[in-house]
């Protein structure tokens, strides 16, 4: 799954346009295991005014963009991520990391945001280490 990173933008707008950001927002805020389209619309429609066909229209791009499966029901789909939020979001820095730095420069760069990381930040990079060391010794 490869997408066009945009520049400017931040967490899902930087792969996504606007309002496919907001539909998985909803699915994943919500936690939506299986939905239709009107599940999303009744979430939108709480701080917008958005139809029901554009609301279709963003699930089923999402669908062709590989974020979303989806299973006949009747006259109706019903949808379901494939990834979760922080899949999503880790892909994304992968992508981004690779696409604009070499190894040397990531490591570089993950250096210097360490040096203002919590101590749970650290914590949380020492079990990830410890993780990626085991599966480097199978």
């Amino acid at each position: 799954m490869t997408f066009r990173l945009r520049s400017g933008k931040k967490g899902l707008e930087l792969r996504l346009h606007e309002l496919e950001a907001a539909v998985m927002d909803v699915v994943w805020s919500k936690q939506l295991q299986e939905f239709a389209v009107s599940d999303v619309l009744v979430e939108l429609e709480r701080s917008r005014t958005i139809a029901y066909t554009t609301v279709m229209t963003t699930v089923a791009r999402l669908y062709d963009k590989g974020l979303l499966k989806r299973v006949r029901d009747g006259k109706r789909y019903l949808y379901s991520s494939k990834l979760t939020r922080e899949e999503f979001l880790n892909a994304t820095a992968r992508e981004v990391l690779d696409g604009a730095v070499g190894g040397q420069q990531a490591v570089a760069m993950l250096a210097e945001k360490l040096s203002i990381a919590s101590e749970a930040d650290l914590d949380e990079l020492e079990e990830l280490i410890r993780r990626r060391r085991a599966e480097l010794k199978r």
